[in-house]
């Protein structure tokens, strides 16, 4: 998989966005304590707001951006962004106010709706080949899961020695120097000539900056493979809700285990991701990105079947080795899904509309998460865990359904190869 960084042009984007990943772990903690120190006993609230407001400008930012990406030059993009995320976190530690917060924060995350879907469709363009091409989504997979994983520690081992205005610091530095490596970055123009085969439907750039903004939305909307894989980021969205806001009353309040059992149940959820994400580039050597991710989205019901299950039948001390289990099955799900996505994506897009295709799939997938995480919390707060995991569990079967009946089985939106060598009309043969 780490042939992959012998791409000089990769290795230096890759390099960026792991750096700006660990210091936006660095942010989460930080933002916690800054909020504790605020608002008192009313942090969570300031917390709970600042990740709406996250989800907010990811669904609203990210058409924009769509819709800018023919005209603005994509590393001049992105590196503005990262400065513009750099001067938001340098002035984080100077504020006073809560709504100082919820602005900065909107600033940071709006940024980052414009840089994560334009770093998306760049990778494809750097890596042409396919097999390359997964092994970069794979790791990507795999740097969001150990950032999640390890910058807890290190800021844990940070505040041993600083203040937690330091973290802002650290974070400040992550984003320059990812600006300072995509400057010296040449990223390769669009590769003119590759399109999806057949075109679904004639969805053309047309009209002003409105149509613009909603052509991707238009696009994945045209495209088969691409609405059953937004279905499928709902099945995702609805089982990552159940770990991500509902752990916390599990291990604690159900399962009545220590605080740091919480993160061991999070560390399972990410294990089960790394390892799919590992093991993907050769599954997907022998199999198709349908029946990988179809498999994998209703298997995400079953394994939530089994989660509501288990906090059905009272504690018992199987219990938390079975959670475990539950939780290392869902990131082992999810990660089978998320990571191919950009495959998909790429087969059935034409270079130019790489931009606007992943900033639509960045903004709606985000979308369901908008969807899912409030309807995780309100159901156990009001009507108990086994009945929210099992209502999730059914929204998750539901989008896995829908997929499979808007995914042909013989999908037909795969791209030839580009031969320039060969004359006019003549191909090679299509993409695996």
């Amino acid at each position: 998989m780490l042939s992959v960084l012998r791409n000089g042009t990769y290795r230096r984007l890759f390099t960026a966005q792991v750096i700006a990943l660990v210091g936006t772990g660095l942010a989460t903690v930080a933002l916690s304590l800054l909020a504790y120190e605020l608002a008192g006993g009313s942090a969570s609230a300031v917390l709970g707001t600042a990740l709406a407001i996250k989800m907010v400008a990811y669904v609203t930012i990210a058409p924009v951006v769509g819709a800018l990406a023919d005209r603005v030059p994509r590393r001049a993009l992105m590196t503005a962004m990262d400065l513009t995320r750099a001067g938001a976190a340098a002035a984080l530690p100077f504020v006073t106010e809560i709504w100082q917060i919820h602005v900065l924060i909107f600033l940071l995350q709006a940024a980052s709706a414009a840089f994560t879907p334009t770093f998306q469709a760049t990778v494809p363009e750097i890596l042409p080949a396919e097999r390359d091409y997964t092994r970069a989504l794979s790791m990507t997979r795999l740097a969001y899961d150990l950032e999640s994983l390890f910058s807890p520690v290190l800021a844990a081992a940070l505040l041993s020695l600083v203040s937690y205005d330091w973290l802002f610091a650290g974070t400040t530095v992550g984003f320059l120097a990812s600006a300072a490596l995509i400057v010296a970055t040449a990223l390769p123009t669009p590769m003119p000539g590759r399109a999806p085969a057949p075109a679904p439907a004639p969805v053309e750039r047309t009209g002003g900056f409105r149509a613009r903004a909603v052509f991707g939305t238009r696009l994945l909307w045209a495209t088969p493979p691409l609405r059953a894989l937004l279905a499928l980021d709902l099945a995702v969205a609805a089982a990552g809700a159940v770990v991500f806001v509902n752990t916390v009353s599990l291990v604690r309040g159900y399962l009545d285990r220590p605080a740091g059992a919480v993160s061991l149940a999070l560390g399972a959820y990410g294990a089960g991701s790394m390892l799919t994400a590992l093991l993907l580039p050769r599954l997907l050597q022998r199999s198709t990105d349908r029946a990988v991710m179809l498999r994998a989205g209703f298997a995400l019901p079953v394994v939530l079947a089994a989660g509501a299950a288990l906090t059905a039948t009272g504690p018992r001390t199987w219990s938390w080795p079975a959670l475990l289990a539950v939780w290392a099955a869902i990131g082992a799900g999810c990660s089978a899904v998320l990571t191919p996505g950009g495959r998909v994506v790429r087969r059935s897009t034409a270079d130019a509309d790489l931009p606007a295709a992943f900033a639509a799939r960045f903004s709606l997938s985000h979308g369901c998460w908008l969807l899912t995480y409030p309807l995780a919390g309100w159901l156990a707060a009001g009507a108990g865990l086994p009945l929210t995991v099992l209502v999730l569990g059914a929204v998750a079967l539901s989008a896995a359904t829908a997929a499979a009946v808007i995914w042909p089985a013989r999908d037909p939106y795969r791209p030839e190869h580009v031969h320039p060598e060969l004359p006019p009309g003549k191909t090679a043969g299509r993409s695996r």
